[in-house]
């Protein structure tokens, strides 16, 4: 097994051997991360877990012939008989349509975003962080509380074909509370947060406990067609699936509902959509993409009109224009969604809807079209009536049926409060406000 510093100088020492072996182009990427995981429930901590993880991410090309793969197994031949593989698949691999050769650096990147946030690692100081979630759902009427903590701290090194050698580091925190007032009234939110400065879990706490509160002696809702306001967690959710189709690769396989609709309106003028990796101190900061470029603020949506798709170089030279810095070697991601906010409050949201439903989260997304944007999801947690601009009653029993496209088209208005979301159901950190939404059909649920 090599020893630690024999395993930071890997990403050097396998660009060099894999060129020397015939390739022309290698990145290999080494990830270590330390991690603390609280698990907890009925108001108490059941579990606290500390590890340390590391991944060894190598890509290799043959020209258009390309190949990934990882290593979590640090023996010396291990690593040998792995890249032996990697370069024998490579020169059999059926050929991309396209050769775009990793970029080529070095680069100048931004130093602040080399080293990003500071959160607390120390058991105790966690627990205390559980504690201040949970107490502050129990004060907002949860009878008792669930729900996990993960305190991380990475560090990444990546080298390239392209003279790139760089490293990075991050703190991140991630919170999930879910809050029971009873069996069938509960409330969840989460947060996630790159310094400690900016992770508030008495705030998550409240607004899962009050939410559970609000959710007591639910009735079965009514099939129909709804005004409806979406909350952060499930409009986070939407977003997300958004920022996953306007992936250039996803886009030229057909996954995508966004195909031929660049520059065209894809969302309500209201809607304004960024991807911005450049955010100092956020969860989803990053200060290069996969090939080594660094990273930068991308407006994917303008005032509901589509302005790129997300490129690595390959997808940017089959599209005939340039990255924008997401790669994804081979799938280009976002990396840090944020929604521009909207000028009312989410009060004010709701005093504007006459009849409508108020969803808090949801989850079990599915897509009956992928190509169309066709899908439904299941409500989780407190769902509500709303009648002549207040919160009337608890639901249960409905399912959301519906399109992206006029989903997003149907935005009215958005709110000025966002928050950080990122959970199990929602892969990229989204900074998300409440959306008011149009003729939004309801069905029944068979969950």
């Amino acid at each position: 097994m090599l020893t630690s510093s024999e395993i930071r100088e890997l990403p050097r020492k396998l660009v060099r051997k894999i060129l020397k072996l015939g390739a022309s182009d290698a990145a290999v990427s080494l990830n270590i991360s330390n991690s603390t995981m609280i698990r907890f429930s009925n108001n108490n901590v059941i579990i606290s877990n500390s590890f340390e993880n590391a991944v060894l991410e190598i890509y290799l090309a043959f020209k258009e012939r390309r190949v990934t793969g990882a290593i979590t197994d640090f023996s010396r031949t291990s690593i040998e008989q792995t890249v032996e593989r990697l370069i024998s698949t490579a020169k059999t691999v059926q050929p991309s349509d396209v050769y775009a050769p990793l970029p080529k650096g070095p680069f100048k990147y931004d130093k602040r975003l080399l080293k990003i946030g500071k959160v607390a690692m120390e058991p105790d100081v966690l627990v205390d962080h559980v504690s201040a979630a949970v107490n502050s759902a129990l004060s907002a009427g949860a009878k008792r509380v669930a729900g996990s903590l993960r305190s991380m701290r990475g560090k990444t090194i990546l080298c390239t074909s392209g003279n790139v050698e760089v490293s990075s580091t991050k703190d991140a925190v991630a919170l999930s509370v879910r809050a029971f007032a009873a069996d069938n009234a509960t409330g969840q939110f989460a947060t996630v947060a790159a310094d400690s400065s900016e992770f508030k879990p008495e705030e998550v706490g409240s607004i899962a406990g009050e939410i559970a509160r609000m959710a007591l002696n639910p009735i079965e809702g009514e099939p129909g067609r709804y005004d409806t306001i979406l909350g952060p967690m499930t409009f986070a959710h939407i977003v997300d699936e958004f920022g996953s189709a306007t992936s250039a690769f996803n886009v030229d396989i057909g996954v995508s509902f966004l195909v031929d609709m660049l520059g065209k309106q894809v969302a309500s003028q209201k809607f304004t959509l960024i991807d911005d990796p450049t955010m100092y101190n956020t969860y989803g900061a990053e200060p290069f993409d996969d090939e080594g470029l660094p990273t930068r603020r991308n407006v994917i949506v303008e005032n509901g009109i589509l302005k790129t798709y997300l490129h690595n170089s390959t997808t940017a030279k089959r599209h005939g224009t340039t990255s924008t810095a997401n790669a994804g070697i081979i799938v280009p991601t976002p990396f840090n969604l944020v929604v521009e906010a909207g000028d009312k409050s989410f009060e004010k949201l709701i005093s504007e809807v006459d009849k409508g439903i108020y969803v808090t989260n949801d989850w079990y997304l599915r897509y009956s079209n992928y190509r169309e944007g066709d899908f439904s999801t299941v409500p989780r947690d407190g769902l509500f009536m709303i009648k002549n601009g207040s919160i009337e009653a608890p639901l249960r029993g409905l399912r959301l049926v519906g399109n992206m496209l006029k989903l997003l088209n149907s935005i009215v208005a958005l709110s000025t409060e966002r928050y950080w979301i990122e959970w199990w159901e929602v892969e990229t950190p989204v900074y998300a406000p409440w959306a008011f939404i149009t003729d939004i059909e309801f069905t029944k649920s068979t969950l």
